[in-house]
């Protein structure tokens, strides 16, 4: 009765058998170095406390759409058109800013809808301007975080900002999430759409993030589906650790 009333679940990882990624870890003024998986298994707790009510894991995804807590975080888009004509098309991906108002500009907007469902672009996001975009490339070696959503979510979904959120509170990384194409209110513009193995978006979105941020290393994770075509990109693109 007891173990129903607060039931627990095991935390497993699951990662490839060569762990040779090896980071600096740095705290109370010592150094060690550490694998991205050893610190991702410290870092994790070993159990998780479920609430008994929500018992699988449809309802805990249901639940999200239910309770509002609400997690601040900024974006800027950018549309990418395909650079493949096999895989034409275009797909949005949201950069996390600092804090802004909604913009009057309808440049910004995109009110002509060329690229936004009807219904408008997402809670706390707005289009970069010409200029903002002209000056994102940069030298510095922040940590970048690049996000992959699950199916049908975008930028916007609660799970996805409750991670985003520690990471950029402090400045310390940056971080950009690419949208599945049609999702996160962005319109369908080919017949191509997107599965567990459409890599095509991310890898030319990391081959732009890399000739953008020369000196950044990229971070991937990715949630359900996202967390499948993470997978299928990372045994392509080895300059991308990866967590899923």
């Amino acid at each position: 009765m007891l173990s129903w009333l607060r039931p627990s679940g095991r935390v497993s990882f699951f990662h490839s058998k060569d762990n040779n990624l090896i980071l600096k870890k740095v705290g109370k003024g010592t150094k060690q170095q550490i694998t991205l998986t050893d610190l991702c298994r410290t870092a994790t707790p070993k159990t998780c406390t479920l609430n008994p009510f929500l018992f699988n894991g449809h309802l805990q995804t249901a639940w999200t759409t239910v309770k509002f807590d609400d997690v601040p975080v900024y974006y800027k888009r950018w549309m990418f058109e395909a650079d493949n004509p096999m895989f034409s098309g275009h797909f949005a991906v949201d950069f996390v800013v600092d804090p802004f108002e909604a913009p009057k500009d309808s440049q910004l907007t995109d009110q002509e809808r060329k690229y936004t469902q009807p219904s408008g672009l997402p809670e706390r996001t707005a289009f970069f301007a010409a200029d903002e975009f002209d000056a994102l490339p940069s030298d510095d070696t922040k940590p970048m975080l690049v996000v992959l959503h699950g199916l049908s979510g975008g930028s916007h979904e609660i799970y996805l900002r409750h991670v985003l959120a520690p990471l950029i509170a402090d400045g310390a990384w940056e971080a950009c999430v690419i949208n599945s194409r049609g999702c996160a209110q962005t319109k369908i513009t080919s017949g191509v759409l997107y599965n567990a193995r459409a890599t095509w978006d991310v890898r030319q979105a990391i081959k732009w993030l890399r000739k953008t941020f020369p000196n950044r290393p990229l971070f991937g994770i990715g949630f359900s589906l996202g967390a499948n075509i993470l997978t299928n990109v990372s045994h392509l693109c080895r300059s991308l650790p990866a967590v899923s």
